[in-house]
């Protein structure tokens, strides 16, 4: 339910020699944030900010941990290692975010447009995101990943989403 940016040739994502579990998530190379819109109701907004994750992590490599093994050797399968903040911004902003992200070329995104949210066949979101241009897709989410401080100006200081 999302469509990505293309924004060069050159790939977001961790090298395997910088995967370091041993690292404090705040020392990563790259930041993970998804900004969902503070209007939404709990069940969208966390259905939006599921959506905007999914394809960022087939996408940016090296963004998941290994799968771990608890006491009773059941497997848990890997998870960010990065961390991933979930922030809120009021469509406005949201646009304005996806806007300033999507012009970089060392950033992902992912993005989620409203119209995930109103169809239930696939190929009439395609249909409904082809009929609409960039600067009027209402969006539900947008995820974000890139180098720390691009991502932090990008953001600003957005609350978490509560």
């Amino acid at each position: 339910m999302s469509v990505t940016n293309a924004p060069s040739t050159a790939t977001v994502g961790f090298a395997p020699e910088e995967v370091d579990f041993s690292l404090s998530t705040r020392r990563a190379r790259l930041k993970w944030v998804v900004v969902v819109d503070a209007d939404l109701p709990p069940g969208q907004a966390a259905n939006a900010a599921i959506c905007a994750a999914a394809p960022t992590v087939t996408s940016v490599p090296g963004l998941l941990g290994t799968d771990t093994t608890d006491a009773e050797g059941t497997t848990h399968p890997g998870l960010p290692w990065t961390g991933c903040s979930v922030l809120v911004a009021d469509p406005a902003t949201l646009r304005a975010i996806r806007a300033k992200a999507a012009s970089r070329t060392d950033v992902f995104v992912a993005d989620v447009p409203a119209a995930a949210q109103s169809t239930r066949v696939y190929s009439d979101f395609i249909a409904a995101v082809g009929k609409t241009q960039t600067e009027d897709i209402d969006y539900c989410a947008i995820s974000i990943v890139g180098p720390r401080n691009p991502v932090d100006k990008i953001v600003g200081k957005l609350p978490l989403m509560p």
